[in-house]
């Protein structure tokens, strides 16, 4: 066991490495007596260069990785609700990051920003995001590794890139991945307040079919996972259904295609919420769902056969439902300053956009 010395940063006492990890120590004082465990460590340890969450707190906990007493005494608290006591000494013990799961693989990625805490990529259609039981490699995730290496510090305990918000397999776009835990945590913050703080923005080009009436609105429609069917999610009647979630969309209608009614509409949407499939469903509950959308928009495949022949052709080309993120705006998490970034049309869906001209 090596001694590094008493650290006076934040509330932690003394940092020791011992085998597989690093334990600090933190001492109680009279104010913060009663508290409970994990909320207190996570306090006293939030100065760490990299920091636990909460949530990796009562991990540890859980664990046994908490510790108190004399070193010939020491006694395990596993309970997170346990309250802390003045004067009392707990040890914390930090396991050195473990290798993630996933395995790196050399796939090609676009990234538009790189810096030590955080990257923005543009995920193409087609491309998982994180590894699941029906595609355990092959993903975005596995990319990261590859790409990333060494330069993930450890998130929740293994050396993984911190997913923030996640792209449907199928529809293209920015998304922001975070390389440390710190990092992690204040974007998790930044989505969770949906924007409404004026830090985050988020916006998305959906080709749809017909014109949504009015051209500009609002749609605040609860979602939950459909009964009948748990691949697809469902409008609800009100957030206190059982499972629903609130969810709003901001839509406005950039341009229509067909006269004299029209058949497509290019829509731009603006979340406020992020749920699974937000777009897709909402954009169906209104009467207009996104072409090439096999969940939502079978009922409407029909309509294809107005399509000019190179229209046709662009959308079965397309095989996939015509939705692209095309703005992320957020806060960055160390320095503070706002990023933006835009994404143009990927070469399918501007090839369908470009055959919609000749309506």
């Amino acid at each position: 066991m090596l001694a590094l010395g008493s650290v006076w940063s934040g509330m932690i006492n003394s940092t020791l490495e011992v085998a597989g990890g690093t334990r600090h120590a933190v001492c109680v004082s009279d104010e913060e007596a009663g508290a409970r465990l994990d909320r207190y460590l996570t306090t006293a340890l939030e100065a760490l260069e990299v920091a636990p969450s909460r949530s990796r707190i009562r991990t540890l906990i859980e664990e046994g990785h908490v510790t108190t007493g004399e070193p010939n005494a020491e006694r395990t608290i596993g309970e997170v609700s346990y309250r802390v006591k003045p004067g009392e000494t707990y040890s914390v013990t930090l396991p050195t990051p473990s290798a993630a799961t996933p395995q790196p693989e050399d796939i090609p990625l676009t990234i538009i920003h790189e810096d030590p805490h955080l990257l923005v990529v543009n995920k193409p259609a087609g491309l998982v995001v994180h590894p699941a039981p029906g595609s355990p490699d092959g993903t975005l995730v596995n990319a990261l590794l590859a790409h990333c290496g060494p330069d993930f510090t450890g998130i929740g305990g293994e050396m993984r890139p911190g997913i923030v918000h996640r792209l449907d397999k199928e529809t293209s776009g920015l998304m922001v991945v975070a390389k440390t835990e710190p990092a992690l945590k204040h974007l998790q913050k930044q989505f969770a307040s949906h924007g409404r703080d004026g830090r985050l923005e988020r916006a998305y080009t959906a080709f749809v079919w017909g014109k949504p009436h009015p051209s500009k609105g609002t749609i605040d429609a609860p979602l939950a996972r459909s009964r009948h069917n748990r691949i697809k999610i469902t409008v609800t009647r009100s957030v206190e259904a059982q499972g629903a979630r609130e969810a709003i969309t901001h839509y406005k209608v950039a341009k229509s295609f067909g006269e004299p009614e029209p058949l497509v509409s290019e829509v731009v949407c603006h979340l406020e919420t992020g749920r699974t499939h937000q777009i897709r469903v909402h954009l169906t509950h209104l009467g207009h769902p996104i072409l090439g959308d096999p969940v939502y928009g079978s009922a409407h495949k029909n309509r294809s056969v107005k399509l000019t022949p190179e229209g046709k052709s662009a959308l079965e080309a397309l095989n996939r439902q015509a939705l692209h993120a095309h703005l992320l705006g957020f806060e960055h998490p160390e320095s503070g300053e706002k990023l933006r970034f835009e994404s143009a049309l990927p070469p399918e869906l501007a090839t369908l956009r470009i055959s919609l001209e000749s309506l």
